[in-house]
């Protein structure tokens, strides 16, 4: 059964202060957990902030609350919300954003990571929730621009529906937990979720511009970091996404064509643009201190890394490391399959290779579980796939 509309109806957006009392007061007069989901406009503005707040709790109903016209003045809302369950599907997405506006669970329940530990290949929303109730969810605006005002009531619909079912499926993903005997695996990994800490920001983020593989020398790679650094400026200055400002691609053919002047930069692709002309003066100055640094300031072309090398490399530099990470992939696979889990939520594949790259000695039952247990392995994990690592690390080429 499609459903395009909430079966109440779109709700009214929450956009002043006594309809927000009011939004609360039912809320925290509802039974049972909450279900909560956020809009963000990723690929429209620099701010992850969250444009539109979808609650809905059984007894209250949803409602749909919007931060911006509030001034992220939410207070109400956050009284109302302590210290009940609180539902989302892909909780990493939102919780951050959640967190900007001081929306901060005390118990989750994550629908999505739910999915993957019940071992469905598709977690998505739309997926789960036809799977597992027998409905179909309207698709089609996750990807919008949520800073847009007023939002069009399909816009509103699709939201209102994003936490019309939320709870039922967290119930039915319970049960199936349950009779797999996963659900405490479930609740740990919730717990670990809702408290982790924020992201630590990323080392020279520049790197990651796509197509940086392209650049070959180290003044090229200055020209990258330079005009993107000047782009991330700009854009958190304008509140634009990035790529709106700069397109990587972009900035990629100017760190390779180095053009001299104004003109030859606004030869290239994309800076031929109406947007770039105007900005070409800003990013030939960035191109210019690239060009200028000495050499002792110019960016590594390969950056010294704190982890084992790329696993192709094995064979060759440590055979019975290679022995060793061999052995692990595939006693994991199996024991992931048998448990009806991808592998990558038995144990995270990058400590799978710290470990068997540089193993604990002795490389016994109990440094193994010390070792996963550092490097944030669950006690889930460490009691279902510590010992068939412990086999894997006495491999030898």
């Amino acid at each position: 059964m499609l459903l395009t509309e909430p079966a109440d109806g779109t709700p009214d957006v929450v956009t002043d202060d006594a309809a927000l009392l009011d939004a609360a007061a039912a809320l925290a007069a509802g039974a049972g957990p909450i279900a909560i989901d956020t809009e963000r406009a990723s690929g429209y503005r620099y701010s992850q902030r969250a444009y539109l707040v979808q609650v809905r709790r059984e007894g209250a109903g949803t409602f749909l609350i919007d931060p911006v016209a509030l001034d992220d003045r939410i207070d109400p809302l956050i009284s109302a919300l302590a210290d009940e369950e609180w539902v989302l599907h892909a909780a990493s997405q939102d919780l951050p954003c959640l967190a900007g506006l001081d929306l901060r669970p005390s118990r989750l329940f994550d629908t999505e990571l739910a999915g993957r530990l019940a071992g469905f290949e598709r977690v998505a929303l739309g997926t789960l929730v036809e799977r597992l109730l027998g409905y179909q969810l309207e698709k089609g605006h996750g990807a919008a621009d949520w800073s847009r005002r007023p939002l069009p009531l399909d816009w509103l619909n699709y939201a209102a529906l994003d936490v019309e079912l939320l709870v039922p499926l967290r119930d039915a993903l319970e049960k199936e937990l349950r009779a797999q005997g996963k659900l405490d695996w479930a609740l740990e990994e919730f717990e670990v979720l809702r408290t982790a800490p924020p992201a630590p920001p990323r080392k020279e983020p520049w790197r990651r511009t796509s197509g940086i593989h392209g650049v070959r020398t180290a003044r090229g790679l200055a020209a990258v970091r330079a005009l993107w650094e000047t782009r991330d400026s700009v854009a958190r200055q304008r509140d634009l996404a990035p790529g709106r400002v700069l397109p990587d691609s972009a900035i990629v053919a100017a760190a390779v064509a180095g053009p001299e002047d104004e003109a030859a930069l606004l030869k290239l692709p994309v800076f031929r643009g109406r947007a770039q002309r105007r900005m070409s003066g800003t990013w030939m100055r960035a191109l210019r201190t690239a060009a200028r640094l000495p050499k002792s300031e110019l960016p590594d072309p390969s950056p010294p890394n704190d982890g084992p090398p790329p696993p192709n490399r094995w064979a060759d530099k440590d055979p019975d490391a290679a022995a060793r990470l061999s052995a692990a992939r595939t006693a994991l696979t199996a024991l992931a399959e048998a448990n009806r889990l991808p592998v990558e939520n038995l144990l995270q594949p990058d400590l799978v290779r710290r470990t068997c790259w540089q193993p604990p000695e002795p490389a016994d039952a109990d440094t193994v579980a010390a070792t996963l247990r550092a490097g944030g392995a669950r006690e889930w994990q460490i009691a279902l796939a510590g010992p068939d690592l412990t086999k894997a690390l006495q491999a030898r080429a």
